[in-house]
């Protein structure tokens, strides 16, 4: 047993992306994997969705493992490990629904088990928390994409009622969110909501473009930082898109104090670009009428 100081830079990010089909999971993994490690041939996808991953081809000679049934825990831990002997940086688990609700998952194995019902999850459950801690232990950052259970509702557009699809509950165990540092939220217009964040780098009700840019902020966040480091914390606010965004780094990072100049600065060129688009968009409406 040993005493350490804490380091950052020992941190792996865990992070989850959570939504219906066609909302942009994989896809938007494969950007902040890249933001991540600036380096396609250290991304590895463990694609479970019919090659899925292959369709962004164009992004990067990334890694592709396809994994097929049976989506026991056990498989999924084996892709993990053939990615970390590779030296694999990020892992992409997509999706992780598979090993839960899969042929061969968690679910389809207990519905086939003889005997009491309650008595099985006993024998179950151990393997998904297996699974869950080889994921916490990897050496690699993981992002792992969840289905959302669809359904849809009735949304008024136009003066008419239209059905829009929504994404519902993730198809996983129920409390998995725990385990992971930050969760995303996409809906079917690629928007996400950051749902958990242990950074405290994303704001709670701002929606979020996944790309490169939140793999750049997430992977400075995991660097290790001096007390004043100045050119960190330069970074981080250059990042920032919107003044919500500046306020919530000013408020949850300690390097903030005695660099309000930085902020002062973005904040200002932010106002500058928003009145800058208010005034073509104005153009453009006037254009057009």
């Amino acid at each position: 047993m040993e005493l350490r100081k804490t380091n950052r830079s020992q941190a792996k990010i865990r992070l989850a992306l959570q939504g219906p089909s066609g909302s942009g999971k994989t896809y938007s993994s494969l950007l902040i994997a890249h933001g991540l490690c600036k380096d396609w041939s250290k991304i590895a996808v463990i694609d479970t969705e019919n090659k899925s991953a292959d369709l962004y081809a164009h992004l990067g000679d990334y890694n592709v493992i396809t994994l097929s049934a049976p989506f026991t825990p056990e498989r999924y831990a084996e892709a993990i490990e053939t990615c970390e002997n590779s030296e694999m940086e990020v892992i992409i688990i997509d999706s992780l629904s598979h090993e839960w609700e899969g042929d061969g998952g968690i679910l389809d194995t207990h519905s086939q088990m003889l005997g009491n019902s309650f008595t099985n999850w006993s024998k179950v459950t151990p393997r998904h928390n297996a699974l869950v801690q080889r994921m916490l232990n990897s050496n690699a950052h993981i992002i792992a994409t969840v289905r959302s259970k669809q359904e849809y509702v009735l949304a008024e557009k136009n003066g008419k009622q239209v059905p829009e699809k929504v994404g519902m509950k993730g198809i996983q165990r129920d409390g998995l969110e725990y385990d992971f540092t930050i969760v995303f939220e996409l809906d079917i217009t690629n928007s996400a909501t950051c749902t958990k964040d242990r950074t405290q780098q994303f704001h709670k009700i701002i929606p979020y473009k996944l790309d490169e840019k939140i793999g750049e902020r997430i992977r400075m966040w995991c660097k290790v930082i001096k007390p004043r480091d100045d050119q960190y914390m330069r970074d981080m606010v250059n990042l920032c898109k919107s003044v919500e965004e500046l306020k919530t780094l000013y408020k949850n990072n300690k390097l903030a104090k005695g660099n309000e100049h930085m902020f002062k600065a973005r904040a200002e060129k932010l106002q500058r670009q928003k009145e800058v688009q208010d005034y073509l968009k104005t153009r453009s409406n006037g254009h057009s009428s």
